[in-house]
Formats: C-alpha cells, sequence, structure tokens
C-alpha cells in the first residue's frame, strides 16, 4: 500500500512515516509533500496514492485549498492539533482523523478501517467532494454575533438571542425570544453561510428558524410542514413537502 504524507513540520512527518514503517512495513511513503503548491503539482503529475495523510495547516494555505486546484481521488485521512475542528465529519467512507501528537492505537484504528472498507465493499470516490465539501461547512467559524444598527450606532447582536429572521417587506429582521426586533443588513443568504447549520435552518424564502425556538411541527394540506415557534410569527411558517424529509432530519439532529 502506498500512502503520501502532506506535512509542513518535517519532525511530524519522519515520525508519522516511521510509525507506520513500525506497524505496517508493507505500507511505504512514496513522497511527502510540505505545501498546498507542491501537493497540487505532485497530484496532477502522479498516479493516485492508495492514501493521503494530510496535515489540515500547511506552510502556504489550508489543506482544503488542496481540492479546489487538484483532484483527489483516494481516501484522506486528516491530521491536526486542534480538535476544534468538527471532526466527527471525517468518519466517513474509511476517512478519518488523527489528532496530533499521533498515538500508534489511533494511527492503527485508522489504517485497519480503511482496510476493512478497501477490502469488502471498496471505496466509492463519487463522495469525497460532498464530504470535503461538508468538511469546509464543519470547519468554518459562524458568527456568534450579528451587527444591527440603532440610529448611529452598531450594536452587536447575540445570535443565541435570536429565535427567528424574516424578511418583513424589503427589510431583513431578526426577532428575539424576548420579542425584540432588529434590522440587519445582509440577506437571508448572506446569513445562512454566517450561522450554525445546525441551529439555524433556511425554513423558506422568507424565514430563517432557530432550532431552540420550535415547538412544535404539524402536517398541513399537501404534505407540507407547519412549524410553530415559542413566539409569535407574522404569518404561518411552512416548509414544502419537498424538504420536508431533510427539515425532519435536521430537527432530529
Amino acid at each position: 500500500m502506498k500512502a503520501v504524507i502532506i506535512e509542513d513540520e518535517e519532525v511530524a512527518a519522519q515520525a508519522l512515516a516511521l510509525l507506520l514503517e513500525e506497524l505496517y512495513p508493507d505500507v511505504t511513503v512514496p513522497a511527502t509533500l510540505q505545501s498546498v503548491e507542491e501537493s497540487v503539482e505532485w497530484l496532477q503529475t502522479h498516479p493516485a496514492p492508495d492514501l493521503l495523510f494530510m496535515d489540515i495547516h500547511l506552510s502556504d494555505d489550508s489543506a482544503f485549498a488542496i481540492f479546489d486546484r487538484a483532484q483527489v481521488n483516494c481516501p484522506v485521512i486528516f491530521t491536526t492539533a486542534y480538535d476544534r475542528y468538527a471532526l466527527r465529519a471525517f468518519e466517513v467512507n474509511s476517512i478519518d482523523y488523527l489528532l496530533k501528537p499521533i498515538h500508534p492505537a489511533d494511527l492503527r484504528r485508522a489504517i485497519e478501517k480503511y482496510r476493512n472498507l478497501s477490502g469488502t465493499k471498496g471505496l466509492d470516490s463519487s463522495i469525497l467532494p460532498a464530504l470535503f465539501e461538508r468538511i469546509r461547512k464543519e470547519k468554518a467559524v459562524y458568527k456568534f454575533y450579528l451587527l444591527v444598527s440603532d440610529r448611529e450606532k452598531l450594536i452587536p447582536l447575540a445570535v443565541r438571542d435570536i429565535a427567528y429572521i424574516y424578511i418583513d417587506i424589503k427589510a431583513v429582521v431578526a426577532v428575539t425570544y424576548d420579542k425584540c426586533r432588529h434590522y440587519l443588513t445582509p440577506s437571508l443568504d448572506e446569513l445562512m453561510e454566517q450561522l450554525e447549520p445546525a441551529a439555524f435552518y433556511r425554513a423558506n424564502r422568507q424565514y430563517i428558524i432557530a432550532r431552540a425556538a420550535i415547538k412544535d411541527v404539524s402536517t398541513w394540506f399537501g404534505n407540507k410542514l407547519a412549524v410553530n415557534l415559542t413566539i409569535p410569527v407574522p404569518e404561518k411558517i411552512y416548509v414544502s413537502k419537498a424538504r420536508a424529509k431533510e427539515f425532519k432530519e435536521w430537527l432530529a439532529g
């Protein structure tokens, strides 16, 4: 099995290569790459290895930039010193993560997971682009506060206090649990890029709702869902039949 290591710390790369050699003598490391630039060039000019070990933070950019510039047609085991990233996203189709410093038991678990999968049903490379997009979203730093205008001042509004956001005529309004209204500058599309996806859902074109504000959900005509919040709303909030399954999965967490 060929495994390529992408790691900008030479000592860490050598330690991983030695650990691989010690635990799995049949694993060879044809290349150790230190940057996004070097990795992109190598991937574009060489056959894909069986496995990539990839540090998230490289000397010239985030490792996620590699996927924007080169095709990655093999499974990846990420390595990181930061457990604040949403590491559960890596637990899909033999793609795993190792938290630095890398311990032998963790490396063995990751390799055995890869081998068990590849030895049975094989690896489906078609899921990789969707996975990497999911990781990007999980990795993103979402807003804890939004700036709202109050006369000549800008005031930080805590995201945790927002029950829902909606379009009132042409204005975007955030309504808090104490029923206060605050006017926002970003559009609903822009806000959905800034808000934690697990906490907020774009119910329809007019409404973004907070999970914590949902009282209950009822089935409406045409198999639409009517979402009832814990505070009053100007109109009924509906989720279309086409998105009902997605919404229920989101609500169930």
